[in-house]
This record gives C-alpha cells, sequence and structure tokens, in this order.
C-alpha cells in the first residue's frame, strides 16, 4: 500500500514537473510574439515606386524628394536631385553606347573619339534637362512643419537620340567615324536592357 502510495506521489511529481516546464516553454513563445510585433518597424512606401514611373525602352526616368521650411524651395530642391538622377543615367547610357560603338566600328582615334563624344553626352543631357518633363508630384506636411516634396521626371529617348545626332553634325571630327544607323541599333540595344534592369516594358 505504502509502496503504491510512493509510486502515485513520484508520478504526480513528474507530470506536476512536466506541466510546469511546457507551461514555461509556452510562456516564451507567447511573450515573443508581441516583441516581434511591437519591434518599432514600420514599412514605408517610396512615392512613384509603380512600374510606369521606371524607365522603359521610350524613355529615361527619374524621381527624388527635397526637404525644407518652405514649401517652393522643397519643390526646387526635389526637381534638382531628380534632375541630377536624370543626367547621370543619361550620360551612363550614352557611355556605354559609345564604348560598345567603337569596338564594332573602325574609328581612326578611338581615345579622342570616346572624349569627344562624352562632352556631347553632357551637352545633350543639360539641354535636355531644360525641357524635362514632370509625370508626377507629391507633398507632405512633416511633424516638424516642413515640407517633403516628391517629384518625378521624364526625358523621351528619341529626343536625346536627336539631341546626339544634332551634336554630331556639329563636329567635324566624330562625324566622320559616326555612323547613325549603327549608333542608333546599339543605343536602342541599351535602352532594352536599362528597362528590364529596372523593371519597365
Amino acid at each position: 500500500m505504502k509502496s503504491n502510495l510512493r509510486g502515485l506521489i513520484r508520478s504526480g511529481a513528474i507530470l506536476g514537473s512536466f506541466i510546469i516546464a511546457f507551461s514555461a516553454c509556452k510562456s516564451k513563445k507567447n511573450a515573443a510574439t508581441p516583441i516581434e510585433k511591437n519591434s518599432g518597424a514600420v514599412e514605408l512606401t517610396v512615392p512613384f515606386s509603380s512600374k510606369e514611373f521606371y524607365s522603359d525602352k521610350e524613355s529615361f526616368r527619374a524621381k527624388s524628394s527635397g526637404n525644407s521650411p518652405d514649401q517652393p524651395t522643397a519643390r526646387k530642391i526635389a526637381l534638382q536631385n531628380a534632375k541630377s538622377e536624370m543626367a547621370g543615367l543619361i550620360q551612363t547610357t550614352i557611355k556605354k553606347v559609345t564604348d560598345q560603338y567603337t569596338q564594332q566600328r573602325t574609328v581612326g582615334n578611338q581615345a579622342d573619339f570616346n572624349n569627344k563624344f562624352e562632352e556631347l553626352a553632357r551637352e545633350v543631357t543639360n539641354q535636355e534637362l531644360v525641357d524635362v518633363r514632370v509625370i508626377g508630384e507629391k507633398l507632405f506636411k512633416e511633424q516638424n512643419n516642413t515640407y517633403t516634396y516628391w517629384i518625378a521626371i521624364e526625358a523621351n529617348k528619341q529626343t536625346v537620340m536627336n539631341g546626339i545626332d544634332k551634336g554630331v553634325a556639329n563636329n567635324k571630327k566624330i562625324e566622320q567615324d559616326y555612323d547613325k544607323k549603327k549608333f542608333e541599333e546599339i543605343f536602342n540595344a541599351e535602352m532594352d536592357k536599362l528597362a528590364k534592369e529596372r523593371g519597365g516594358n
């Protein structure tokens, strides 16, 4: 009788220990959930992130923001930042096209041609940015009473190409080595790559 009683007590103690351990584990799991949910991280959506604001086969596109206590100044900063991004995008693309062009064509002085074309690219880019088209604008009032302005801009591929053709026509040193059809073919292929990289169509 006594041995049976001791066995029951021992079994009860083991069962009790198991329940306490299980409860502790469960409590730890439950305690971790609120920490994960309340980590303080907030998902933010960047304006103009949908596909229509990506560069595609026909257009260069860029976006940026500006912040200032003055609303017009915030817009001016945003536009300037977006133009700076656009300029880098256009010039990088033209450089890639020029490098490929000189590798595929017989050019008299390759280094001189590339340098002249880089100068031309800067001129074309600067001219294009004067007439850049704004395709999206958003204004936010911050908690500290400043303004954050987001702006998206677009430059047409053909307008850039026309500017290159015009610049080449005015520069006899690079005109003699310039094959418009071949250059445009490489340019279009590079725009296709840019569209795929940026998610455009």
